[in-house]
């Protein structure tokens, strides 16, 4: 932990001397090469080239959507001829608009309550989702309604009752409600969507994602997003697809273009040292720590609030409740785990600090992000 007497007591070696280069890595030696990346797919300069109706042009400028990202020009002229699609690539590549566009064009022409079902493996995403559902919609009445866990379920009855045209939700609470809430179902479903469907194939989602399955028309087109192709994603591929379309833009050890990293090996025992120097250097930033236990965020928070800094803890043991009313741009630095999936719903805005910290025993690293990606 940090100690400012300490501190004062040893002086600290320059931080740019415990810089490492991108190729470097512990204890020494070259980093792997990457594999190489797949060709990327013809971008389009505008939405329209891509075949999207005026009306979510203009809503794609309202949300400063200027120009497709790869994975959206690749997928979105294959979703409008009716195609199923398999997308793959990273965090921040732009992939919820590659789904959402499609679907809501197709709304226009077909009105319906439940036209399309979102499945997302966590709560966080899939709120985030049905943000961007309901921004690229509002123009033209669009209803939407979020099922997850955390949140009183009888909500979410009123919300099912509005008879929504897109239902958001993770496995467990839908099939919750697909079993429990009167006059709700997916069997007039047109669009299905399985967001992280690497994530979504876990034990724990499993059994849910099955029945569900089972209850939704097999007429039906079917979207598949993923940030790899496991075993998994590529059976339930040939299980729930017909004739897919593979779009793939990222490759395994690719990251967003605007995302500049820089790595600092640092002694142990003066790792917060450094990182609140880092801090110190990004003045009026807003800024996320990652560490790796939830307990590893209220000290660092404690730390860093103690220090001058406005700090907030976030952890996978905050209540929904807690977690939704919160507002994050209130704040200049955030923590949590960094296996938290809801990590990425933050990213953009952020100029980002990740710090990693290593089991007792191994060398300390501060990785440091700076982003300004998109979801």
């Amino acid at each position: 932990s940090y100690s400012p007497t300490r501190a004062q007591k040893t002086p600290l070696p320059p931080l740019a001397a415990m810089a490492v280069a991108d190729k470097a890595v512990a204890g020494g030696g070259e980093a792997q090469q990457p594999e190489p990346e797949p060709e990327p797919a013809a971008e389009a300069s505008t939405f329209a080239e891509l075949g999207v109706c005026r009306e979510l042009v203009e809503a794609c400028d309202a949300m400063g959507w200027k120009q497709p990202t790869k994975i959206q020009a690749g997928a979105i002229p294959h979703a409008l001829q009716g195609r199923d699609v398999i997308g793959l690539g990273q965090t921040g590549s732009g992939k919820t608009g590659a789904f959402a566009l499609p679907i809501i064009q197709a709304l226009l022409e077909h009105r319906q309550p439940f036209f399309a079902c979102i499945m997302s493996p966590t709560r966080e995403l899939a709120i985030q989702i049905a943000e961007q559902f309901e921004a690229l919609g509002s123009a033209i009445g669009l209803v939407c309604s979020v099922l997850v866990g955390g949140v009183d379920r009888m909500q979410q009855v009123l919300s099912i009752a509005k008879r929504p045209h897109i239902v958001v939700g993770t496995p467990g609470r839908l099939l919750d409600h697909l079993k429990d809430t009167k006059g709700f179902s997916l069997t007039k479903v047109k669009y299905l969507v399985l967001d992280e469907a690497d994530k979504l194939l876990n034990l724990e989602f499993k059994e849910s994602l099955d029945d569900i399955l089972k209850v939704i028309p097999k007429e039906r087109r079917t979207y598949l997003f993923s940030a790899t192709m496991t075993k998994k994603v590529s059976k339930l591929q040939r299980a729930c697809l017909r004739n897919p379309v593979k779009v793939e833009v990222s490759s395994k050890y690719s990251t967003v273009d605007t995302l500049k990293q820089e790595w600092y090996f640092v002694p142990a025992d003066y790792k917060d040292c450094y990182l609140v120097h880092v801090l110190n250097e990004l003045p009026g930033s807003m800024i996320m720590i990652f560490v790796r236990t939830c307990e590893s965020t209220r000290l660092l928070a404690l730390t860093l609030r103690n220090l001058g800094f406005k700090a907030l803890s976030i952890s996978g043991q905050m209540s929904q409740v807690y977690f939704c009313n919160f507002s994050i741009r209130q704040t200049k630095v955030f923590d949590f785990p960094i296996k938290a999936l809801f990590g990425s719903a933050f990213i953009d805005g952020f100029r980002c600090c990740a710090a990693e910290s290593e089991p007792k025993g191994e060398p300390s690293r501060i990785r440091f992000q700076k982003s300004a990606a998109k979801i």
